[in-house]
């Protein structure tokens, strides 16, 4: 399940990667793209309130299999995912996350992998450009998607916790896009105050006007 958002430039070759895997069904949860987004072949298309949070609630609700694998629409998957997936099913009890990676041959894409990988060790916190790997009963149990603009994968896997989360020996590849074009220095610090203002109690609507 992909959240979408006039996305039709940076999702067909996620579309074409998860059609050559022959997964099952893939839901675009769409918040009202105007790009033709929602004409992209081999998806099924759910039209939601504008929002990840919402979004995500709207597909997840919409999903018909037992296990779902949340994407973002800038991300491809590396070497191994498919074997990587495979495994993890014979635990439902367990949500999983890839590793985090970035299109871009820099130093600077490389600290900050190594900065993400940390985090997710330390903290146990991984974000949704990390993808989700969970069952549906898993994410029934503890409440689903907050419906929420920003912020849902962090309310998410706090609530799943350390014990009910793990990582997939694979990368989940991310535009570097957003990096480049705002700096590398200052995307990553308004990444790290918005995390910061959440646990301070920020509502997500406010974090979600500062991101933009």
């Amino acid at each position: 399940m992909i959240p979408t958002l006039n996305a039709a430039a940076r999702l067909p070759p996620l579309l074409a990667q998860l059609r050559a895997a022959g997964v099952g069904e893939v839901i675009l949860a769409d918040g009202g793209s105007t790009d033709g987004t929602t004409a992209l072949a081999g998806a099924r298309v759910i039209a939601a309130p504008r929002g990840r949070g919402a979004q995500l609630r709207a597909g997840t609700a919409a999903a018909r299999g037992p296990w779902l694998l949340v994407l973002h629409a800038d991300t491809r998957l590396g070497p191994g995912w498919e074997e990587a997936v495979a495994a993890a099913l014979a635990e439902p009890g367990r949500a999983r996350h890839f590793a985090f990676a970035l299109d871009d041959p820099s130093p600077q894409a490389r600290r900050l992998e190594r900065a993400v990988a940390w985090r997710c060790r330390a903290l146990a916190l991984p974000y949704g450009d990390q993808g989700l790997l969970i069952h549906h009963g898993l994410l029934a149990a503890v409440g689903g998607y907050a419906p929420i603009p920003l912020m849902e994968d962090v309310d998410l896997v706090r609530r799943l916790g350390r014990r009910r989360l793990a990582p997939l020996p694979a990368q989940a590849i991310t535009s570097a896009e957003r990096w480049r074009r705002e700096g590398w220095r200052r995307r990553s610090a308004r990444n790290l105050a918005l995390l910061a203002l959440w646990f301070l109690g920020a509502p997500p609507r406010l974090l979600a006007r500062l991101y933009g």
